[in-house]
């Protein structure tokens, strides 16, 4: 049969042991990509919703920081962590009944807060800088009489000070517009939807005293960030492994004659 042309396909390499035990290495390290991201994709949400709770700003009050219609995430926190140009939400059946308001923090207990010198809020003397006001727009547009607020209570406004009902709105109730510390359920940290992300630091109350740190908000979202990337990276191991291996196999197979018997 020496005239025989039949041809067969043989691999390059003499055995499979190597490659076999690279896949089952790639296989492991895989699941544990994908077990740890699933880990830290629902570990982030669980932190989330323990610390935030999300709320719809139904007013343009707090424009332009937080227009009407936006969705905020507020970490929960107590009436006693509260400072000075704080965006809280709190609730007050003197100002609205069966619903949750949301205002800045202009002042706290101990302080005199008055309106206005050279178009700036004053609050125990210092004029204060607020660059979140709309452009153009003057404190002084809310002109009030001074008001020195009551130990463990607070002064709040709204960013939109011609429109906002806030403490000014109030100077003639009991309590004088000032809201209790404890009413407060939460602080603003984020405006999520739209998407514009953390509210800028009020420096315009830091000559008065520290300021309030962010919440872990942005620790949350990078951890459920990096989870949904190793589930993801750790579930297409599989598909893109066996295909990459499917075309080395095919790049490296060779024809070879087979001679007379």
């Amino acid at each position: 049969m020496g005239g025989e042309s039949t041809t067969r396909t043989a691999p390059h390499g003499g055995g499979t042991g190597t490659a076999r035990a690279g896949g089952r290495l790639g296989q492991r390290l895989s699941g544990l990509a994908v077990g740890l991201g699933i880990v830290m994709f629902l570990g982030g949400f669980a932190w989330g919703a323990v610390l935030y709770r999300p709320y719809t700003v139904p007013t343009g009050s707090m424009s332009p920081t937080i227009a009407a219609g936006d969705r905020v995430l507020a970490q929960r926190i107590d009436g006693d962590e509260i400072r000075r140009g704080d965006v809280v939400v709190f609730d007050d059946r003197s100002w609205v009944t069966n619903a949750s308001v949301v205002k800045r923090v202009v002042a706290v207990g101990g302080d005199t807060v008055a309106c206005c010198t050279d178009g700036r809020l004053t609050v125990d003397g210092k004029r204060i800088d607020e660059p979140y006001l709309p452009k153009g727009s003057l404190a002084e547009t809310t002109g009030f009489p001074t008001v020195k607020v009551p130990e463990g209570r607070l002064f709040l406004l709204g960013d939109e000070r011609q429109g906002s009902l806030d403490s000014t709105a109030h100077l003639t109730d009991a309590a004088g517009g000032t809201v209790a510390r404890g009413a407060v359920k939460a602080r603003v940290d984020a405006v999520v939807w739209p998407m514009d992300g953390m509210l800028p630091k009020p420096t315009g109350f830091e000559t008065l005293g520290a300021l309030s740190e962010p919440g872990p908000l942005r620790p949350i979202v990078a951890l459920i960030v990096a989870g949904a990337v190793l589930v993801l990276g750790g579930g297409a191991y599989g598909p893109l492994a066996g295909l990459f291996g499917r075309r080395r196999g095919a790049a490296r197979t060779r024809t070879e004659p087979v001679g007379a018997r």
